[in-house]
């Protein structure tokens, strides 16, 4: 599978498909350890060598799951990102609960939002306990929406001082919003961004703000959340169908319908054409999908082999995909 370094640390390559590993958290539904090591060793024979975790998915359990599928692979062969931002603290009053953030797993632990100095060193120590790998290659700041000023000045530095002392290999910000992605690009020193659902085959809000600016300032850009959470993951959609995590509107479910029938016209799929589409941005270096079995990966990779006619996108053009 084809790799591309990042432009600011070219060291680091992430190869076009990103693994991502949200459901080995148990994301809405319960897994077991065998099913997701299974999805891990046909990412890993598919050639995905890059996989992205985070503290939040589980409350720790991806990143735990995720260190032993690729503890005894080549440590040079891979690239592993997980984020900062939230503390995992210990909270055996509500260990008998369950999750409440989507995760099918017992509430022993609660989040707490720290983007000091000392927040990002303990959550990234912490991480690296939970996966057993000897570092983390990519650090991202995650879902700062309400936490800008902190971090922006005490969190990304600390991430700079990590990075520049060999740490870490890059640094970045991952969000579901494009304006203030945009303001770390423009006004910090960050080498990447992850951008969930805001440049899609749907919607491509990012291509007003964010995409320029990382062209100017060198920033390589993931692309996550290409389904827009469910709504481009089917060839027709569902009534019940998801957009942003919630109920789709039945008026943006029948456009979609309608960009289905295009893409269909054209030989090809909605979902085949929600993964090629990212691609065609210069600043996209990767795109993260998320994927928790064997058949999930099989199906994604095929998708994103498929081969999609440039002449597609000028006809959803034409039929209004920017109204959404």
């Amino acid at each position: 599978m084809r790799s591309t370094p990042l432009r600011r640390r070219p060291a680091v390559a992430l190869t076009a498909l990103g693994f991502g590993a949200s459901q080995a958290g148990n994301l809405y539904r319960a897994r077991s350890d065998e099913e997701f090591a299974g999805a891990i060793d046909a990412g890993w024979d598919a050639g995905i060598r890059y996989f992205d975790t985070a503290p939040h998915y589980g409350l720790g359990l991806s990143e735990r799951r995720l260190g032993a599928a690729l503890r005894s692979r080549p440590r040079d062969q891979y690239v592993v990102s997980t984020k900062v931002g939230r503390l995992l603290v210990p909270s055996p009053e509500t260990a008998h609960l369950v999750d409440t953030e989507g995760f099918a797993v017992a509430a022993d632990h609660r989040r707490v939002w720290d983007f000091s100095r000392d927040g990002v060193l303990r959550s990234l120590e912490a991480s690296l306990a939970r996966t057993g790998l000897d570092r983390i290659d990519i650090v991202y700041l995650h879902d700062p929406d309400d936490h800008w000023q902190q971090a922006a000045t005490e969190a990304v530095p600390a991430l700079v001082e990590l990075r520049d002392q060999g740490v870490v290999g890059a640094i970045g910000a991952g969000m579901n919003q494009s304006r203030m992605l945009t303001r770390f690009v423009r006004e910090t020193d960050i080498d990447l961004v992850m951008c969930a659902g805001r440049y899609t085959l749907l919607e491509q809000g990012a291509l007003d703000d964010l995409l320029p600016a990382a062209d100017e300032h060198g920033v390589s850009v993931v692309v996550a959340g290409v389904y827009n959470s469910g709504l481009l993951a089917r060839d027709r959609p569902a009534a019940d169908a998801t957009y942003n995590y919630q109920q789709a509107p039945a008026e943006l479910i029948e456009r979609v319908v309608r960009m289905a029938r295009i893409c269909e016209s054209y030989g090809t799929t909605l979902p085949e054409a929600a993964l090629a589409y990212v691609r065609t941005h210069p600043a996209v270096a990767c795109t993260v999908v998320g994927m928790g079995t064997a058949a999930q990966v099989t199906e994604t990779v095929r998708r994103a082999n498929a081969r999609v006619p440039a002449a597609l996108w000028p006809a959803l053009e034409s039929a209004g995909r920017h109204s959404a």
